[in-house]
């Protein structure tokens, strides 16, 4: 039995490497496309279940306080961005969770105690560092405002390095 040269079979060979690369590099671009659509997707769903639970909590906290104009029966939490150092969306939105989930209290508060209020607020909340993914970042807030029973809080946040806390 005789083998055939080699040289016969480079363009077979080269046909295929050049198929196999393209597969790969088309796997490639596929699967980056693919990842972007489904963060985007995860990003858009993280931000409508807050706006779901916030809006839950607004309305039950609207159905108990329907009758009195001077509580407060809502809160909005906004984050400013810091132009230095922009943060990523979804660590935003966990720390408006987050935040939420401390200012609760204050639902169904009297408007006219908000200078307390307001006072305690800024001292338990004011510094305060909330720990998403790991990773440690300090609130500031910068103004709160109440206007027709809504309490809205703006406030920024930086990421706390791991050297100034000695850890």
């Amino acid at each position: 039995m005789r083998v055939p040269p080699p040289h016969r079979f480079r363009p077979f060979y080269q046909a295929a490497s050049i198929f196999v690369l393209g597969m790969i590099v088309g796997s490639i671009v596929y699967n980056s496309l693919y990842h972007a659509a489904y963060n985007k997707l995860w990003e858009t769903n993280l931000a409508q279940q807050l706006q779901i639970n916030q809006y839950e909590d607004d309305i039950a906290t609207l159905k108990k306080y329907n009758k009195q104009t001077t509580v407060i029966r809502e809160i909005k939490i906004r984050s400013e961005e810091n132009v230095s150092a922009p943060l990523d969306p979804l660590i935003s939105k966990e720390i408006v969770k987050l935040m939420s989930e401390d200012l609760a209290v204050l639902r169904g508060r009297s408007v006219f105690d908000i200078d307390t209020d307001s006072k305690l607020t800024r001292s338990l909340l004011n510094d305060k560092i909330y720990t998403v993914r790991e990773k440690d970042y300090k609130v500031q807030i910068r103004t709160m405002l109440v206007v027709d029973g809504v309490l809205q809080i703006w406030f920024t946040v930086t990421p706390v390095d791991a050297k100034s806390t000695g850890s």
